[in-house]
């Protein structure tokens, strides 16, 4: 078999476009990738006086008298909304929502794989932050949980903070929070392979939309220092003197006035400049970040490239520009650094122990004990996080998440780490084994028909 020194460049550009070319052919094959079974019995058709009427009747009284009672009788104890308006849709941008229809059923996919987690993808026909806010608060007695998903810079963070606020279930934004949470997991054991302290790092963060400002925000909660940070968007890196920011983007502008203590002014390259890591969430790639800017930074550099569905640079351009640890959202290239792995686990967490809400130190939570499982089996260069097939990694962060919802006091339920685990390995277990028999069975249809 060949190594990858013998890969030519234009076999490694082909590899990369395969899944896109399978997803083609698969999509259409199975019309979709999720569906809606029953999981209570039908012994007869008289179960249906239990299921429906007459006798649904009592368990709706019982909700009426105790609306907590809904998470005893109904879905709404594993069920969450995954809401876009296809405005910022993977690289993509402002495609639609029809058009984001098959990443949110991909997301829902995943949280039903990874994290035992029921969801329902619903795309808004409409642009309008105030009409978002209305359709999720009307909808969220359906749900547990709503993770908002795909939705363009800058008023994601106020349909956030609106809903966070009002919703009696946990809100999040999954390309904020969630990013966030595993690209902090990817950063903190990317400094250990280097041997660099996190408040001693410099880091540089090309992109300024909701994504970068979340991880900036989680970074620095988790140690790193604001003077040492310095982040650029599109016009150049933010400093107190851009005034083209400072009335119209509240989350630029707190950047600009906490970090960037070095005064650096220019762009990417100068922001690069010195830099310990390099963290992008920015414009697809090839080429949206000139490889030989790799040289300009620090010894031992780290850069995650996490722009999809293709990197700022590809990791063979980095390796030959002196990157010691490279990593991007792609489950082709070593070092996923993707919110898949995050999501599913922390809302299997929240959802266990009914929480209010998703804190930042319950992003943490999740972060350090994704750390801590990769470093347990053995960190190196081309494996600093997890992987999706690790399947033990995801009822371990669930406990971490859940853990830590009870110790802030945001949990409506109290169980101990032993009853969390349990369940979370459970819920996990059960979605991974009810895939794997509908797939012996017949029931899902053997994919190589689809290439037939």
């Amino acid at each position: 078999m060949a190594n990858d020194r013998e890969i030519t460049v234009e076999e490694r550009l082909e590899k990369a476009k395969k899944p896109g070319q399978d997803a083609m052919v698969l999509h259409k094959f199975y019309g979709g990738k999720i569906e809606i079974t029953p999981k209570a019995c039908v012994r007869s058709f008289d179960d249906f006086a239990i299921w429906y009427s007459p006798g649904v009747a009592e368990p709706c009284k019982d909700i009426a008298k105790n609306p907590d009672m809904v998470y005893e009788h109904t879905c709404k104890w594993n069920t969450v909304a995954v809401v876009s308006d296809g405005t910022r849709v993977l690289g993509l941008g402002d495609i639609g929502p029809e058009a984001a229809m098959p990443v949110m059923e991909g997301k829902s996919m995943l949280f039903k794989y990874l994290g035992g987690v029921d969801s329902v993808p619903i795309c808004l026909d409409t642009k309008d932050p105030e009409k978002i806010i209305e359709t999720v608060r009307l909808i969220a007695p359906s749900f547990g949980g709503i993770n908002l998903e795909d939705i363009s810079n800058p008023k994601c963070f106020d349909i956030l903070d609106e809903l966070r606020r009002d919703c009696k279930i946990p809100v999040w934004h999954d390309d904020q929070q969630g990013t966030a949470t595993v690209e902090v997991a990817g950063a903190m054991n990317a400094m250990k392979l280097v041997g660099k302290k996190l408040q001693d790092a410099n880091i540089a963060i090309v992109g300024a939309g909701a994504a970068s400002i979340a991880i900036a925000r989680l970074l620095l909660a988790t140690g790193f220092s604001p003077k040492h940070l310095c982040m650029c968007d599109s016009k150049g890196i933010l400093n107190l003197s851009r005034d083209d920011i400072k009335n119209d983007f509240r989350q630029k502008w707190e950047i600009c006035q906490r970090t960037n203590g070095a005064g650096k002014t220019g762009g990417i390259k100068e922001a690069m400049k010195g830099a310990d890591i390099m963290i992008a969430a920015s414009k697809p790639g090839p080429g949206t970040i000139p490889a030989e800017y790799c040289r300009l930074m620090a010894d031992n550099p780290v850069v995650f490239a996490t722009a999809n569905p293709i990197p700022e640079m590809w990791p063979w351009e980095a390796k030959e520009n002196g990157v010691r640890i490279f990593a991007t959202g792609r489950s082709d290239f070593p070092n996923q650094v993707n919110n898949s792995m995050g999501f599913p686990a922390i809302f299997r967490g929240v959802l266990d122990v009914r929480a209010k809400t998703i804190t930042d130190e319950m992003c943490i939570a999740a972060a350090t004990e994704l750390a801590k499982c990769a470093e347990e089996r053995g960190i190196h260069e081309d494996y600093i996080i997890p992987a999706m097939n690790e399947i033990d990694v995801f009822p371990r962060e669930a406990v971490a998440v859940a853990l830590k919802a009870q110790e802030q006091g945001v949990a409506r339920l109290k169980l101990s780490r032993q009853e969390l685990f349990d369940k979370a390995s459970f819920m996990i277990k059960r979605s991974r084994d009810l895939t794997g028999r509908m797939m012996e069975d017949g029931f899902i249809a053997d994919a190589s028909a689809a290439f037939q």
